[in-house]
């Protein structure tokens, strides 16, 4: 199992490091495009989500990030210290995805859709000082 670890200022501006790493180590593994592009999405959401969500009422902090890859998947592990985010009352509390207005949607919450939607396993572990999202995208077989 290889392992990179990369540690960003939770800031937006420094989100497009974890695409760039991601994109190089999705490469080397052969991913087709459009595999490393829905990956480079759900990356981002969890990104954006850990510089908007972390660090409330404080000073800006760090996200860490963890790419862990072998011949079979790529697992990215995203976290950022800031309060708990309840993963289940979120995904329960989401705007249905139901032939719906689009302007009775509420804001937020397709984020999670997303991660899920575009990615193979999606995790999100917390307490009340911390949040990891642990991506998985496995290999196709050729």
């Amino acid at each position: 199992m290889n392992d990179i670890h990369l540690q960003i200022p939770a800031h937006a501006d420094y989100i497009d490091m974890v695409r760039i790493c991601l994109y190089g180590i999705a490469s080397k593994m052969s991913f087709a495009y459009e595999d490393i592009e829905d990956m480079k999405v759900a990356v981002s959401e969890a990104c954006n989500n850990a510089v908007v969500h972390g660090f409330q009422g404080g000073e800006p902090g760090m996200i860490d990030v963890r790419f862990r890859f072998d011949q079979q998947s790529l697992t990215i592990k995203i976290k950022n210290d800031g309060p708990e985010f309840m993963y289940a009352e979120a995904v329960d509390n989401a705007a249905p995805l139901v032939e719906d207005e689009v302007s009775n949607l509420k804001v937020g919450g397709l984020g999670i859709y997303l991660m899920q939607a575009l990615m193979d396993d999606v995790e999100v572990l917390s307490d009340n000082s911390w949040t990891e999202v642990i991506m998985t995208k496995y290999v196709p077989e050729h």
